[in-house]
């Protein structure tokens, strides 16, 4: 591994990214979810799954039901992954403010990703705020991929200048 993505060992009751597998994994979340836009929650959960990628920072679904239905708008927005398959995206839009292509789901998800048909992730970085527990999310770095950093994950991670090809 070259030094600008060297592995960071974790400390008790973390998890490195690095171990994470591929293709992806789907796991149940036991904690709470949450997601504000314009000062508004918008999903209120505990029935979360996380997607986790070598290399990547979870990214959380949400189930579409969770979600006040009063603040989406589609999108025309697609685009494919090799594990996961077809996304289609979602606007948010909220007391006039709107937020395009903040979250994407898969209508038709690839064998193995059953799990994640009427799940919704967010861009952490596309909305006011996510929570994991009582935990603000940091989004993850770029604006491809969508993970959440929480304390209890250390990278390096994807998605940063230079980290295209890894």
């Amino acid at each position: 591994m070259r030094s600008s993505r060297r592995r960071i060992e974790p400390g008790p009751g973390q998890e490195s990214v690095w171990d994470y597998p591929r293709p992806p994994a789907v796991a149940p979340v036991s904690r709470r979810v949450r997601v504000v836009f314009s000062g508004r929650t918008i999903v209120d959960t505990n029935q979360a799954v996380r997607v986790l990628e070598t290399s990547h920072p979870p990214v959380y679904y949400v189930p579409r039901a969770a979600i006040d239905p009063t603040v989406v708008e589609p999108s025309t927005r697609t685009t494919f992954c090799e594990y996961k398959g077809r996304a289609s995206y979602l606007t948010l839009a909220v007391d006039g403010r709107r937020s395009v292509d903040a979250g994407w789901y898969y209508e038709d998800p690839s064998t193995g990703y059953e799990t994640l048909r009427d799940m919704v992730a967010f861009y952490p970085g596309r909305v006011d705020a996510c929570f994991v527990g009582d935990e603000q999310v940091a989004a993850q770095e770029g604006d491809f991929y969508g993970g959440w950093i929480t304390k209890d994950i250390v990278g390096p991670f994807k998605g940063g200048p230079g980290t295209w090809g890894w």
